[in-house]
């Protein structure tokens, strides 16, 4: 039994299939954020898409129809307190949890992207984990 036990700790753990833990919209201008928690959420077992902008991101969203949204404050063509709260107000995306991930420490804008419809608020940086932890909590577990 010992002899079980031992080679079967001594196995590596099966990879993850991608998406098999759910469809994640990565919404943030700097393409260096959306490659770094891209690639950390794909190889943790999500589908990942990415927009770079707040028009992208809606259009993501109908589109795609992920289990939830991460989006930055500042983005071009609509920030992402606007785009959440287009979100919100459309029948197609209303119920995507939105989670806001931004480097603005501090941000006045914190109450109204919660107003808008923002499910929790991240501050960059941080660590990929801290996401993980944030999409983990918001997405209903598998029956």
């Amino acid at each position: 039994m010992a002899k079980r036990a031992a080679s079967s700790a001594a196995k590596p753990p099966a990879p993850r299939r991608a998406g098999s833990r759910g469809r994640v919209l990565l919404a943030d201008d700097s393409v260096l954020t959306c490659e770094l928690f891209g690639e950390y959420l794909t190889a943790r077992g999500f589908a990942v898409e990415v927009a770079h902008d707040g028009e992208s991101a809606i259009e993501g969203a109908v589109s795609a129809k992920p289990d939830l949204i991460v989006i930055d404050i500042s983005m071009p063509r609509l920030d992402g307190v606007m785009a959440i709260g287009r979100l919100k107000a459309d029948a197609r995306t209303r119920d995507i949890p939105v989670v806001v991930l931004t480097g603005h420490v501090a941000s006045p804008r914190q109450p109204e992207a919660m107003k808008a419809g923002a499910a929790a608020f991240i501050t960059k940086p941080c660590l990929p984990e801290e996401i993980e932890r944030v999409i983990d909590a918001l997405l209903p577990r598998a029956a």
